[in-house]
């Protein structure tokens, strides 16, 4: 089998961080409909051509984004239509909107578990999420959606414990090892999407309510132009690898087994 560079598989890194391996289940999970194409659409074409099981979670439906007439029930009926079309470019297989209120999205228990609850449910690998910690300026909902991600990803959804009531839904404990944070300061995780660009603008292109135009063309050329610095048609992610050996049940006869974490740095592990 050909080695392949990492730069033209699904990312690379300036610290040689290896591209992830796949297909695996990835789970977008951000605050608004379009902040996820308009930061990952290339990344998200990319995967779900080479197999990956892809979905969305919205915890709004960006009720407030517009300057016209709408009224708040309009728009998000609105923008759910152009995100779940957006999605169908991309080969996304399902869209879920948790329906809070646009602007006043919280870190809480409730929205923490609903997402703990689609992670098991779906059986993730990957989430791939907004940067909650970068510093600057930073959208409230957008920093809120990062973190109770995180919080979500470790060590919520693998420690069987944590809202035990899924076990009566036949959920159970899993362990998702990555994160993809988009919106990061000090990005290490780059993907090349030149192969997917029209993808990415046909995407960005189905959020009518939000861009200011609909010319294609114009659209293309400005996202091959990139931004200052940009090294190439790439998005850009921080990786935060999670992974603890999977506990096991000792055999009768052996010791009991010594069990270790690794843990990204900036993590802290739950205590024991």
């Amino acid at each position: 089998m050909p080695i392949i560079p990492w730069f033209q598989r699904n990312g690379r890194s300036g610290s040689a961080t290896p591209p992830l391996e796949g297909p695996k289940t990835l789970m977008a999970i951000m605050a608004h409909p379009d902040d996820i194409d308009f930061t990952s659409a290339g990344t998200i074409a990319k995967f779900c051509a080479e197999g990956w099981t892809v979905y969305y979670v919205l915890a709004t439906s960006g009720d407030k984004g517009t300057h016209e007439g709408y009224t708040r029930q309009e728009l998000a009926a609105l923008r759910e239509q152009e995100q779940r079309e957006a999605a169908r470019v991309l080969g996304v297989k399902d869209v879920f909107f948790l329906g809070y209120p646009d602007g006043f999205l919280e870190s809480t228990t409730e929205l923490r578990g609903q997402i703990v609850r689609l992670l098991r449910k779906y059986e993730v690998d990957v989430v791939l999420t907004w940067d909650g910690f970068r510093r600057g300026f930073n959208h409230a909902d957008h920093r809120n959606i990062g973190i109770v991600a995180r919080d979500a990803v470790f060590p919520a959804v693998r420690d069987h414990l944590y809202y035990a009531e899924h076990q009566d839904e036949g959920l159970s404990a899993r362990q998702v090892n990555e994160m993809l944070l988009a919106g990061a300061e000090d990005p290490d995780f780059f993907v090349d999407i030149s192969g997917f660009i029209d993808k990415k603008v046909d995407a960005m292109l189905c959020h009518r309510s939000q861009v200011a135009t609909q010319d294609r063309d114009e659209m293309m050329k400005r996202q091959r132009q990139g931004r200052p610095g940009q090294r190439g048609l790439v998005e850009s992610f921080k990786r935060v690898h999670l992974g603890r050996p999977q506990r096991q049940q000792p055999q009768q006869e052996a010791p009991a087994a010594v069990h270790e974490e690794t843990v990204a740095v900036g993590v802290t592990p739950s205590p024991r």
